[in-house]
């Protein structure tokens, strides 16, 4: 395995604090995609790039698996505008990943943090997958740091301004 860190970079879709869920059920993964900028990230998207043939030459006598067997993706092959001018790289694990502030101190869902449109600092691991299920490149999920806030993805929270105030007395 290759590990790599990639800095500043966005988050989306976190399932970092319990496993993530596909089609009504549990996958028993925690996973999260981030959002690499391809002009600002293309020095960790060349060495993700990098170790991808590293793996391949090990393991695949060379020959890289087609693109839609790979960890990473053209953001601009989806149907994302967020994803627009970047490389999208998709990461999981099994066990519960490191998830820490910007101080290194340990995160909890409560914090909530990191969040999706948030930026952090990410390490994951890429490995070569050659079994029953295909060959294909893979990313561990081994930690995130919170970085910086950003603009969330998906819908708005609601704002407490749209209730209106009453009393216990009030009726409604």
């Amino acid at each position: 395995m290759a590990k790599i860190k990639m800095q500043n970079v966005r988050l989306s879709f976190p399932s970092l604090f319990n496993t993530s869920m596909f089609g009504g059920e549990d996958t028993g993964k925690y996973e999260a995609t981030f959002i690499l900028d391809k002009t600002a990230h293309a020095k960790v998207i060349e060495q993700i790039n990098a170790q991808i043939g590293v793996l391949a030459k090990e393991k695949f006598k060379g020959k890289v698996p087609p693109e839609d067997k790979l960890c990473i993706k053209d953001g601009d092959d989806a149907d994302r505008p967020e994803f627009e001018g970047s490389y999208t790289i998709k990461a999981s694990t099994k066990k519960r990943p490191l998830v820490i502030d910007n101080d290194k101190s340990p995160l909890v869902e409560a914090d909530n943090r990191p969040y999706a449109g948030c930026y952090v600092n990410a390490i994951i691991s890429l490995w070569a997958q050659d079994n029953q299920y295909g060959k294909r490149i893979n990313a561990q999920l081994d930690g995130v740091q919170f970085f910086k806030d950003g603009e969330p993805f998906g819908d708005a929270p609601v704002d407490p301004d749209e209730f209106d105030s009453f009393d216990d007395d009030d009726e409604i």
